[in-house]
């Protein structure tokens, strides 16, 4: 994306705030052990106001009654650092770079900020974040406070993540490009792994088979931390370990996917190891797919995600009474809860920037927010049955299943971005015994 869209951006965020400054800080750098890092990744409301990818910097907007202003804090050349880490950007480089009507050096900040937030009334920042950056303004605006001959002073702090957030749940077409890349990314890693699953393997290695896919194709990173789970470990639902030997017999659930230009996708994939399911394998999975495609076929502009949400469950319920693992009828079930030890989790969770996007999900009244085209959300089912659990048949017992695609509202009803990806079973056979 170029220039434009993240000034049009910082554009829309001003016209959303009353008069008063905006102070959004990069992310800060996160050790991994004693003076090891972890690979930097900027903060996602940073990024989607200034496309910039450093740490050590500093957004500020400024606006009055008479006039706007936004001023962009880098860090300036360093030779030492550029020796041991490569050179940043830097000054003449932002100011290249950037549409906006400064560019500072951050050293400059602490010794600056009182400037910028005096006479003004309103301070706009994350109201939960306690960086430095942050810590320096409020202390200024004590500060001013307690100064002589200062007419007006900040009076009330804002959230202005509420603000960036509300203008992330609308992906512009450049966004959803990027998204399409990174699940066009995600579709290949997932077939080479159908591929090359086989009985024996080690959950690790089909990882590191499709991390091999991320990294060729380009992408930076992984969007979360792999799931990689065969057999009974499917059954828990943020399995991280992916140390346990694939056996022949089981199914094997990924929930993997890479991030583009720090765009997520968010893919779950369930398949034989063996190439091919049992029939009380294929049972729960047909049951789990036509959850799945009934709940994206009624998303449309308008529909509400409580209202699908509560379609899913009923949806769920429905099918563990046809699988005779529940018994009843589903209004007393369900006003039970017990469905809800079957499939825990929600139907799916709006994906962005993040790959559970902090966009908000209700108005200010407190109602579920209707969805508008541009809306990108994931839409996952599962049905989960513990190998302990003797309430469920044996046949079913160590099965669990979770089938997620990622969903964009459109003008006439919605676009699933991943339909390339294998899903039915005869697809997901024919995709793991392809030579």
């Amino acid at each position: 994306m170029n220039e434009t869209h993240f000034f049009n951006r910082r554009e829309k965020l001003l016209e959303q705030m009353k008069e008063g400054a905006a102070i959004i800080a990069s992310a800060s750098h996160a050790f991994r052990s004693n003076d090891t890092e972890y690979p930097y990744r900027q903060n996602s409301d940073f990024y989607y106001l200034t496309g910039f990818e450093e740490s050590n910097a500093v957004l500020v907007l400024t606006k009055t009654a008479s006039e706007a202003k936004t001023i962009l804090y880098v860090e300036a050349y360093n030779a030492e650092y550029a020796l041991w880490n490569g050179a940043k950007l830097g000054l003449e480089g932002a100011v290249e770079r950037f549409r906006v009507d400064e560019v500072r050096d951050v050293a400059q900040y602490p010794g600056e900020v009182k400037d910028l937030l005096r006479e003004h009334v309103n301070l706009y920042i994350d109201l939960f974040d306690d960086s430095e950056v942050l810590r320096k303004a409020k202390t200024a605006v004590q500060e001013l406070r307690e100064t002589r001959g200062v007419k007006r002073h900040i009076r009330t702090y804002r959230d202005v993540t509420h603000l960036i957030r509300t203008l992330r749940l609308i992906k512009s077409s450049e966004e959803i490009e990027t998204i399409r890349q990174a699940i066009a990314i995600t579709a290949k890693a997932h077939h080479i792994a159908m591929r090359e699953c086989h009985a024996g393997m080690r959950e690790y290695q089909l990882q590191a088979a499709m991390s091999y896919v991320f990294l060729e194709e380009g992408a930076k990173s992984e969007a979360y931390g792999a799931i990689v789970a065969g057999g009974n470990n499917a059954n828990t639902l943020h399995y991280v370990d992916n140390r346990a030997e694939l056996r022949s017999g089981d199914l094997v659930l990924i929930d993997a996917a890479c991030e583009w230009e720090l765009y997520a996708s968010d893919i779950t994939r369930t398949f034989p190891v063996s190439g091919t399911f049992s029939d009380a394998q294929k049972e729960v999975y047909n049951a789990v797919l036509d959850v799945q495609l009934r709940v994206i076929e009624a998303i449309k502009p308008g529909v509400k995600r409580d209202w699908l949400q509560r379609m899913s469950e009923e949806l769920l319920c429905d099918a563990l009474v046809a699988l005779g693992i529940l018994k009843g009828e589903r209004g007393a079930l369900m006003e039970a809860k017990e469905h809800k030890k079957f499939a825990p989790h929600g139907i799916g969770h709006w994906m962005g920037l993040d790959v559970h996007d902090p966009c908000p999900y209700v108005d200010e009244s407190g109602e579920s927010l209707a969805f508008e085209p541009g809306m990108v959300m994931t839409i996952e089912p599962g049905l989960y049955f513990r190998s302990d659990d003797e309430s469920v048949p044996k046949r079913y017992r160590g099965i669990g299943i979770r089938i997620e695609d990622d969903i964009l509202v459109t003008e006439n009803g919605y676009d699933n971005l991943s339909s390339m990806i294998a899903k039915t079973v005869d697809e997901i056979e024919a995709m793991c015994n392809q030579l």
